[in-house]
């Protein structure tokens, strides 16, 4: 027997699947609860709107990250080679065939006030995502950790958006020579070649 997965994951995988294939508000409700096989009162009972079904599929991104994040710490991984896998791991997203653009930045775009439950959940991985890289650069011996991570944050998210609009394959070697660079240029001694 070919047992379903429980109907609040199926919402959510076809949430992620066509999301991910187009765009947040060009998605429906109704699109979304016939793709995943489900009525409407199923689909209120698990999200009682839209948005908290974006901010579910938000959030599941972020654990997803946070998880790459923690294998990579817990394996021993030093600062330098977490930062050299999350440029990496930035590039490869970049590259992927049918790349649209960051998930976050796609939805701080398309969920612009301020106070919105969506918008709510960018800044939980904003907020995730610079502490991570301040931790990291700081670990690095960097002198100004947040001014660092600043710097690197706002490299990543142009490179994200160059993935989307230029040339994908150049993203993972810039990314990684510019990171290389910013991060260099705030440390007393040199970061190993």
């Amino acid at each position: 027997m070919n047992a379903q997965p429980p109907v609040r994951e199926r919402i959510l995988a076809s949430a992620t699947a066509l999301f991910e294939a187009t765009s947040i508000r060009s998605i429906s409700a109704d699109r979304i609860i016939a793709d995943a096989g489900t009525t409407k009162m199923t689909f209120y009972r698990h999200f009682p709107t839209k948005d908290h079904l974006v901010v579910a599929y938000l959030d599941g991104r972020l654990e997803l990250l946070k998880g790459a994040v923690d294998r990579e710490t817990t394996a021993g991984q030093d600062a330098c080679a977490v930062l050299l896998q999350l440029a990496s791991a930035h590039g490869s997203e970049a590259c992927r065939p049918g790349f649209r653009g960051c998930t976050f930045i796609n939805a701080a775009a398309e969920y612009p006030a301020d106070g919105n439950v969506v918008r709510a959940a960018v800044e939980r991985y904003r907020t995730w995502l610079h502490g991570l890289v301040a931790e990291l650069v700081r670990d690095l011996g960097a002198e100004q950790p947040n001014v660092v991570a600043d710097q690197l944050i706002m490299l990543r998210d142009g490179a994200m958006v160059h993935g989307f609009m230029g040339d994908p394959a150049s993203v993972t070697d810039a990314l990684v020579t510019a990171g290389r660079a910013i991060i260099t240029a705030h440390l007393r001694t040199p970061l190993p070649a």
